[in-house]
């Protein structure tokens, strides 16, 4: 990336360039969800106790690798930073340690989610069905899964410093690559055509595996092997202790975030376990259909981030605030339309995510309607708040961050969900209100925190005051 395509987040117009960064953004989100879509859609067609199954496995899944995305998080502040001062070197020793730094902490991950997996899932409070039909498909594809995670995120380390970097075309073709290798092996190992062998739900977790381990293939050749992103050499993955300090000091609240984050949603799965099979399906089909309608919201927020990581490195925190300003419009209009459309035809957008022809699926897809009609009265306020969320973190101000996820989750979602659907006795209802209350909330404390303005002081120190990577 040339030094003026860098200095077109810090000079002139800013609408143009963060939705340049911002679209390639949301395809890659976009292909994520494909690549989560496509396990739900094929696992539907299999069962619909494959697809709880799914719905199960996720939330244990991602507290554990949670741990090791807080630090890849750290890394994409600390390049953006760098990058806006002008300090190429610098961002090419932290994406270094970045690298070797996360790729232990993701083996270590893998082994312990492997052998994990079945006594997690063993302590839910399942539903007798549930507990006799899901959690041991459950098991499999998380068993099969946490192979595979080293390479997952090498990924995701690789997508993260390109984005600080400011180049987030690169990491968009090779998810576009994976994410056709996935929808292909996808039928092939679950229902086993074309002369493999019937694996169900463990083929899907095989198949993100074999996908996974080409793109984080490709990522690496990319960085090493080439001028996008960061200049990265073999000598900056020997261990620095400085700067590997520095990754952690921002990282650990990211990480403290998404792992708490994750357990929330392990807890709230849990509560939803103990409902019937029909139930449990459509919190999975409604949980990934939110994931897509949060494409534009999530790729928005993770283009705040790096622009105001940018721009406080170059020491421009006002053009920071606006950046911000210009991102929650766009985000606001995009989410009213989408709240809109999904509060008027929730039923026809679950129909294709359930299979017709099998046991409960006309209550799973009552519930899963249900549950998108309530989430579209929240769909403004969690797409501000990701664009909050995107500029704390592009300050580094990581801890403020974590705060606030946690006050969406653990003070109000999760204390709410128990009394809506238990205490009160609203059944499913309760377990979808809970989702809004939290996000709603969570997105107005996030709004008043930011006028206090005290995020705009970055990271990175001047030249004359050396930190960390000097």
């Amino acid at each position: 990336m040339s030094k003026r395509a860098k200095g077109e987040l810090t000079e002139g117009s800013l609408l143009k360039p963060t939705l340049r960064l911002a679209w390639p953004l949301v395809v890659v989100q976009l292909l994520q969800v494909a690549y989560n879509l496509a396990d739900t859609l094929w696992l539907g067609a299999y069962s619909p106790d494959a697809v709880g199954a799914l719905s199960l496995a996720f939330p244990v899944v991602f507290l554990l690798i949670s741990i090791g995305g807080g630090f890849t998080a750290a890394g994409s502040i600390l390049v953006a930073q760098y990058t806006g001062a002008d300090r190429d070197r610098d961002a090419g020793v932290v994406a270094g340690q970045t690298l070797w730094f996360v790729t232990l902490l993701a083996v270590v991950i893998a082994v312990l989610g492997h052998f994990l997996a079945g006594p997690a899932l063993s302590l839910l409070p399942a539903d007798p069905a549930t507990k006799a039909r899901v959690i041991p498909l459950a098991i499999e594809y998380m068993r099969t899964y946490f192979i595979g995670v080293p390479f997952i995120f090498g990924f995701f380390i690789f997508t993260s410093l390109l984005r600080g970097y400011g180049d987030t075309r690169t990491p968009m073709y090779v998810m576009l690559l994976t994410v056709f290798l996935n929808v292909v092996l996808d039928p092939l190992l679950i229902f086993g055509w074309g002369g493999f062998p019937e694996l169900g739900v463990e083929g899907a977790a095989l198949a993100t595996v074999v996908s996974r381990v080409v793109a984080a293939t490709v990522g690496l050749a990319v960085l090493f092997g080439t001028t996008r992103g960061p200049t990265v050499g073999l000598a900056d993955l020997t261990p620095d202790v400085p700067v590997v300090r520095n990754i952690v000091r921002i990282g650990t609240p990211s990480a403290i975030e998404q792992s708490a984050s994750s357990l929330a949603m392990v807890v709230l799965t849990a509560m939803v376990a103990s409902f019937p099979p029909a139930v449990v399906a459509a919190y999975g089909v409604g949980n990934r259909l939110s994931s897509l309608v949060f494409l534009p919201a999530l790729g928005l927020g993770q283009a705040t981030n790096t622009v105001v990581g940018q721009n406080l490195g170059a020491k421009k925190p006002e053009r920071a605030e606006q950046a911000v300003k210009i991102t929650g419009g766009i985000v606001t209009a995009t989410m009213l339309a989408v709240g809109v459309v999904a509060a008027l035809f929730p039923h026809v957008i679950v129909a294709p995510f359930v299979t017709a022809d099998v046991a409960g699926a006309a209550a799973t897809l009552g519930h899963a309607a249900d549950y998108l009609r309530v989430m579209s009265v929240m769909f403004v306020f969690t797409g501000l708040l990701q664009v909050v969320l995107g500029a704390f973190r592009g300050a580094g101000d990581t801890r403020t961050s974590m705060l606030l996820s946690l006050l969406s989750l653990w003070v109000v979602r999760v204390p709410a969900t128990y009394v809506l659907a238990f205490a009160l006795d609203w059944g499913a209802n309760g377990l979808w209100w809970a989702v809004a209350v939290g996000d709603i909330l969570g997105c107005l404390v996030a709004a008043l925190w930011f006028t206090r303005g005290t995020w705009k002081n970055g990271v990175v120190s001047d030249r004359s005051q050396p930190d960390a990577a000097d």
